[in-house]
């Protein structure tokens, strides 16, 4: 495909990145704001947080789980390719991710919706309705810095598809 078929299917398309919980340090959020800035010179992006399950200290994990999975459900438009990220999803290296992210775009019709969840993962609904799993590492981080790193990640595969020198290999 040609660099001004992926501008115009860009333009088009639109991801969104939804999350569970705000981010409490204001570093890591300043961050994710610039690169967020950064990804919508590039395409339409979203970048959406939902609230935090309350009272969670009489919850058990899986019930905190089904709580958040149900939040994210009615979040996500049913229509939308869901892409979660997790950690025993499917590891890209960045240019493989720009790739993905290319064909995906490319082939699909409907918005993209990427995801991270909250601190124990996803319900077995969320699990069930997801069209894709990515890892971004085999290491773990906090949530906080997967958002960062997810939306750095996505910037560098907008760059790579657009032939711009921000990723060296």
């Amino acid at each position: 495909m040609d660099r001004k078929n992926i501008i115009i299917k860009f333009v088009i398309m639109k991801i969104t990145l939804l999350v569970v919980g705000k981010t409490t340090d204001s570093h890591i959020e300043a961050l994710t704001q610039d690169y967020l800035k950064r990804i919508s010179h590039y395409i339409s992006f979203d970048f959406q947080v939902l609230p935090d399950i309350r009272n969670t200290r009489s919850l058990s994990e899986e019930q905190q789980k089904v709580a958040e999975g149900e939040l994210i459900l009615k979040s996500v438009p049913n229509n939308a390719y869901l892409v979660l990220f997790d950690e025993h999803g499917e590891e890209l290296r960045s240019v493989e991710l720009a790739q993905w992210v290319n064909k995906k775009m490319s082939g699909l019709s409907v918005p993209i919706v990427f995801l991270i969840g909250g601190p124990y993962g996803f319900s077995k609904a969320v699990y069930e309705r997801a069209d894709a799993r990515l890892s971004l590492s085999k290491l773990t981080f906090s949530h906080q810095m997967v958002r960062l790193i997810a939306v750095e990640q996505l910037y560098r595969a907008m760059t790579i598809l657009h032939g711009e020198p921000y990723h060296h290999e």
